[in-house]
């Protein structure tokens, strides 16, 4: 599988999907299987500095079989990032143009790794927990016994995704003139809501808005 991707919306900078990735951590996993794919909506962090493309490190409910499927074939992580709708008539000339939808994703395709370490697998979940935790004025930490937490790594599956390929796909009207991708940020930023905001904010940060001269 792979990801319809026209050149004006490519984007081979690592730091922007790995920008996407942190940002937007909540993916859906896909893995092939017989007779249906199976599918996984599910946390998964990036692990920085791991050569070449980096790691994805994440868990599903031992009960959930899709890590049962994952170890043979290849899996893609789709990361969603911002999205929003772009309506014509914010370009300079609206009637020559039709409406859209302006959004950045990321496909990691990876190999799953199971961790089969009871250790590491709680390295995992406290770096899950850390991760969502760690801004909070009052970090939630496990202060179950050890013998109820040991319970609870051993009721999931934790696992490493080895990325072997990153397809990031960056539509941010970059395939309009300069005039009207200006024109999109003012009018996303107007909307006044978030999904809008964040499309403007990540047009800012990855696409030109020099006016022509």
């Amino acid at each position: 599988m792979s990801l319809y991707t026209p050149a004006h919306f490519a984007n081979a900078e690592r730091a922007a999907a790995a920008r996407l990735m942190h940002d937007h951590p909540f993916a859906t996993l896909v893995t092939p299987a017989s007779p249906e794919p199976m599918i996984s909506h599910l946390p998964l962090l990036l692990v920085p500095g791991c050569e070449p493309h980096g790691e994805l490190i994440g868990h599903v409910a031992r009960a959930n079989p899709h890590w049962r499927h994952a170890g043979g074939a290849e899996s893609i992580a789709i990361f969603h990032g911002p999205h929003a709708y772009v309506s014509p008539s914010w370009y300079a000339k609206p009637a020559q143009a039709v409406p859209t939808w302006n959004y950045a994703t990321v496909h990691a395709h990876a190999t799953m790794e199971l961790v089969e370490d009871p250790a590491e697998a709680r390295g995992i979940l406290d770096t899950l927990v850390g991760r969502f935790e760690s801004t909070r004025p009052q970090p939630w930490r496990f202060a179950m016994e050890e013998r109820a937490r040991d319970a609870l790594v051993g009721a999931i599956v934790a696992f490493r995704l080895r990325i072997r390929h990153i397809e990031a796909k960056f539509k941010l009207s970059q395939n309009r003139p300069a005039t009207d991708r200006a024109r999109v940020v003012t009018a996303l930023d107007a909307e006044g809501h978030p999904d809008a905001a964040a499309v403007a904010a990540w047009m800012r940060a990855w696409v030109d808005l020099t006016p022509e001269r």
